[in-house]
């Protein structure tokens, strides 16, 4: 072992090259404990994940008593439909026009063009991004996963209100639902057979 002038500067500097290490060790620890959190907050605010923002449940007795039709504007709500697999999924009507604050009905179609059965799941976004805190589903097949035998098709209705708290400078609105089959569910007909 040295001795010397510089056996105690060496000790000194691992010493503190240590405890730096240990202090960036905790801090790397924290920062990702954090993340969570911070992704979640980054994608509220924006509006990018809606997979971690569930719409509130509302009874719509409550929503239509406590809210007022502003008749003095229109807005164009356009019902886009994309799916992910073997479905077939459209809307009923492409667009519609609608008072903010007027109770309003919509139905989709789903067909299962498979000779297997399989669980879908539809997943929303809005247009633009700022106008999905108005959009207020009362009833959605969105909320849940649906399940399909092969070949069959269903109608499913989606209740929903705009809040006339909207802002003024919205004019249209973009509801679009991507359903895809969710991993893992499709099971054959020949297997059950």
């Amino acid at each position: 072992m040295k001795t010397g002038f510089w056996a105690p500067v060496k000790k000194s500097i691992h010493q503190q090259m240590v405890v730096r290490l240990l202090i960036i060790v905790l801090a790397m620890f924290a920062f990702g404990y954090a993340l969570v959190p911070i992704y979640k907050a980054i994608c509220e605010v924006t509006g990018v994940n809606v997979l971690t923002k569930k719409d509130r449940l509302i009874r719509a007795d409550q929503l239509v008593k406590n809210s007022q039709i502003d008749e003095s504007r229109l807005i164009q709500v356009i019902l886009d439909a994309n799916d992910r697999g073997d479905w077939r999924f459209k809307p009923e009507v492409n667009s519609l026009m609608l008072h903010p604050g007027q109770l309003m009905t919509v139905n989709y179609e789903i067909l299962n063009t498979t000779v297997s059965s399989a669980v879908g799941q539809a997943i929303p976004s809005y247009l633009p991004m700022k106008a999905a805190q108005y959009f207020n589903k009362i009833e959605c097949f969105c909320f849940k996963q649906q399940e399909f035998k092969a070949g069959e098709k269903r109608q499913f209705p989606v209740v929903f209100i705009l809040d006339p708290k909207l802002p003024k400078d919205v004019h249209t609105v973009t509801l679009s639902y991507t359903f895809f089959e969710v991993p893992g569910s499709k099971v054959s007909q020949l297997e059950g057979s």
